[in-house]
């Protein structure tokens, strides 16, 4: 079906469109309610939600787990910087009452980061393996066992801190071993099925469940915690991943070739507009200039830095809003929920916007994703900076907070899905490369939240949110500057580098021709 302008429902839009027609006719493309695309978008969506409760239920747990937040007494100076404890609570200590026989640990603040960060040392590991695999032979069968794995493991957590520190520390590394594949596996998946004019929205609304499960798990938790103890929280969220998988494995296809209940209408509309990029890239990868891609390491060093930000409010939220502001364990979940489903929110919004703005040609590629990025990482930038200065205030620190998470979520629609724009068929291989160093901040924010508030100061804190703030400018700066939305060169298919080769071929003979006629 070609277009006026050059373009046709069976290519992709190129990153140097312009005109204002959309790119291709409404009625050509099959309906996205209910769809084949629409319903595993979902599905992974879900997934992700279960993904990160089992990361995040650790975070509010871990108030819960601990006999007092920090056994070692504070000196005069920490008590006269931290905030007034709210009314009711003068006469109450950190602990609060829980289920007879709960059992409680004496775990220092640097004990706790250590556990918090546990998990990422392990999700480091399997993220390059699990893309390369699931580029290779397809991302089902990664994504439903990462989760299940994970999930399992999850179900032994009050066995292994029963038996120690330094048990309960393996466990969480090895369940993000387990997890370290899951999202490699997501974008191996959309590489196969998200036609180029929908991949922000199906990519965003998949990868909104992390913002949706921390904005579920944080405060079920603290319910959880209350009232069956805080063991209980791993073994529901367990079993909830368990379930998860098994309608993952029934339900989902690696590709739409081999799904047994999508539409022939839908099925030819996605592989048509994918081609042959949505192969998969065999065993071979063009590894050197993967490593000298500009484009690549702006991804790379922006997602570091937005990471940064991100893993410091997820672990260590729940540990500020009980330390300084004082809330109780209910009131802490809560509150440190609210930010992700703002977050959510406007991932899933993003999403289509951005999709909307590259199908009608309003901008490239390109510039809709420096667009989001710059606006996902600067905004929440101002705000985590407001956030130091809001002292005591709660209205305000809430406020703030929100307003920083929520407004990081047009990320979503930008460096976050940009490996898709610049090389399709080793989508799944690039994220594993790109979050691996991205999740490297999961490691270190924690650690480093641990030695700036271990007087739990309000000027510990600051310097917390000062060095994400400014991490988070750089990362956005540096991707405005070297950011691409155009397929790169050494990730063309044989297919196109042939197409290519006979274009400039015919091309050469045309000139040719002219010249020879005007001669």
């Amino acid at each position: 079906m070609p277009r006026p302008n050059g373009y046709s429902i069976n290519s992709a839009p190129s990153d140097d469109s312009e005109g204002d027609e959309p790119l291709i006719e409404t009625d050509a493309v099959p309906p996205q309610c209910c769809s084949a695309r629409f319903n595993l978008a979902v599905l992974m969506s879900l997934g992700f939600s279960v993904v990160y409760a089992l990361r995040v239920n650790l975070s509010v747990a871990m108030v819960a787990m601990v006999n007092t937040t920090d056994p070692t007494p504070v000196d005069n100076r920490s008590i006269f910087h931290a905030c007034p404890l709210l009314p009711g609570r003068e006469n109450t200590s950190n602990t609060f009452q829980q289920p007879e026989r709960t059992p409680q640990y004496l775990w220092d603040s640097e004990t706790q980061g250590w556990l918090l960060g546990a998990f990422f040392f392990g999700y480091l590991i399997t993220q390059i393996p699990g893309g390369y695999l699931a580029g290779h032979y397809g991302g089902r069968v990664f994504l439903g066992l990462g989760v299940l794995i994970t999930a399992a493991l999850t179900l032994l957590t009050p066995l292994a801190a029963q038996f120690g520190s330094y048990w309960l520390f393996a466990l969480r590394a090895l369940e993000g071993f387990g997890e370290g594949v899951t999202f490699p596996a997501m974008m191996a998946m959309w590489a196969r099925w998200a036609p180029p004019l929908e991949r922000s929205r199906l990519i965003s609304l998949s990868g909104s469940g992390a913002n949706f499960g921390a904005f579920l798990a944080l405060p079920l938790t603290s319910y959880i915690c209350q009232t069956l103890g805080w063991p209980a929280v791993f073994y529901i969220f367990g079993a909830a991943g368990c379930v998860w998988s098994l309608f993952w494995f029934i339900l989902v296809s690696d590709d739409p070739q081999t799904h047994r209940r999508i539409s022939k209408e839908e099925r030819d509309y996605i592989i048509n507009t994918i081609g042959s990029q949505g192969t998969g890239h065999g065993w071979s990868v063009p590894v050197l200039p993967m490593m000298l891609s500009v484009p690549l390491w702006a991804i790379i060093i922006t997602q570091m830095c937005s990471n940064w930000a991100y893993y410091t409010l997820l672990t260590s939220l729940p540990t500020y809003m009980n330390d300084i502001l004082h809330f109780d364990l209910q009131s802490n979940g809560f509150l440190s929920a609210l930010p992700y489903l703002g977050g959510w929110l406007f991932t899933v919004l993003s999403g289509a916007i951005a999709d909307s703005l590259i199908e009608r040609n309003v901008f490239s590629i390109t510039i809709v994703r420096k667009l989001f990025t710059l606006t996902g990482m600067l905004l929440p930038a101002v705000f985590l900076v407001a956030v130091g200065y809001s002292g005591c205030s709660h209205i305000l620190t809430v406020t703030f907070l929100t307003l920083s998470t929520t407004t990081g979520g047009a990320s979503g629609a930008g460096v976050f899905i940009n490996q898709i724009d610049i090389a399709p068929r080793y989508a799944g291989f690039l994220l594993g490369i790109t979050n691996t160093f991205g999740t490297m901040p999961g490691v270190v924010a924690p650690i480093a939240t641990g030695y700036f508030t271990e007087d739990h100061t309000l000027e510990g804190w600051r310097k917390v949110f000062w060095v994400a703030a400014g991490i988070n400018i750089g990362g956005a700066l540096f991707f405005a500057i070297f950011g691409s939305g155009k397929i790169q060169p050494w990730a063309d298919t044989e297919e196109q580098r042939a197409e290519a080769e006979k274009n400039t071929n015919r091309s050469n003979s045309e000139c040719q021709q002219q010249h020879a006629t005007v001669t």
